[in-house]
């Protein structure tokens, strides 16, 4: 499978949500902010995940519907949406299809170990299915804002 390049369509993917299954194809005319984290439950992915929910009803009215992503389960996931109120669906990505697609599966070191984890990164998904916008080696704090500035931006074309 290729990997996402910006100005590039996205390839279609298809994959299951806390909201049931989520298809690219069938979100054409909606621009899209796929995000993805490292954990459900753990400090910054719960802190991004709040700032997504924050902001939502921001990014509907910039025609934009939002997706987190984690290798965590469903199960995980419906507990982490629940807890949080998150009104945005989240992908479990338990293959790593999507992170394979992304290119989000990186070497990370913490306490002198190495190991394949998820790059917290986002992207931007104009609504033809065209990247726009890629964040990577995301740092929590004000990115949700930037993410929104840019899906008005690209919205108000």
């Amino acid at each position: 499978m290729s990997k996402v390049v910006i100005d590039q369509p996205v390839p279609a993917f298809t994959a299951i949500s806390t909201q049931g299954t989520v298809s690219l194809e069938e979100l054409k005319g909606k621009q899209v902010v796929i995000y993805f984290y490292p954990k459900d439950n753990t400090p910054g992915c719960t802190t991004e995940g709040q700032d997504f929910r924050d902001y939502h009803q921001q990014f509907i009215a910039a025609n934009t519907v939002v997706f987190g992503v984690s290798r965590d389960s469903l199960k995980s996931h419906e507990n982490f949406c629940q807890k949080q109120n998150f009104p945005f669906a989240l992908i479990s990505d338990h293959d790593e299809s999507l992170c394979q697609l992304f290119d989000v599966i990186k070497l990370k070191k913490m306490y002198g170990r190495e190991s394949l984890g998820v790059e917290r990164s986002t992207f931007l998904i104009d609504a033809e299915g065209t990247l726009q916008k890629e964040w990577r080696k995301v740092k929590v704090k004000d990115h949700v804002k930037e993410v929104l500035e840019q899906a008005q931006a690209l919205n108000a074309g």
